[in-house]
C-alpha cells in the first residue's frame, strides 16, 4: 500500500505522532491506515505503541530490511515486550491509539 500526497480538507490525527494535522495542511494518507505529516516520514525511530519512547529501531534484529517510512506504526521497544503483560498492554494500546481496528 502506498502513502498519497493530499491536501487536507479534514482536521485529522498523525498515526506517528498522534498530532493534529489541520485541513489544508498536507498529509500522507493510505486506505485503511490514516494520515500522517510529511515530516513524520523523515523519522529515524519510531515511538514505542506502548509508552511512547522510542521503540528502538537503530538496534532492532529487523533494521536492515524495514523501511521506517512504510512500515505500521505498531512497533514496541525491548523493555515493555519483556514485562509480564507485553501482549496485553500491546493490544490495550494499540486498541486506545488506532480506535478505528475495534470497528
Amino acid at each position: 500500500m502506498s502513502w498519497r500526497k493530499i491536501p487536507m480538507k479534514f482536521p485529522g490525527i498523525c498515526i506517528v505522532c498522534n498530532e493534529k494535522i489541520l485541513v489544508n495542511e498536507i498529509g500522507l494518507w493510505a486506505k485503511g491506515l490514516g494520515v500522517k505529516h510529511e515530516k513524520c516520514t523523515e523519522l529515524d525511530e519510531l515511538p514505542c505503541i506502548v509508552c511512547g519512547s522510542s521503540a528502538g529501531c537503530t538496534r532492532c534484529e529487523f533494521q536492515d530490511n524495514c523501511d521506517i517510512s512504510n512500515v505500521s506504526q505498531f512497533c514496541i521497544c525491548k523493555k515493555c515486550s519483556e514485562e509480564k503483560n507485553a501482549f496485553v498492554s500491546y493490544q490495550k494500546f494499540t486498541n486506545k491509539k488506532f480506535s478505528i481496528l475495534n470497528s
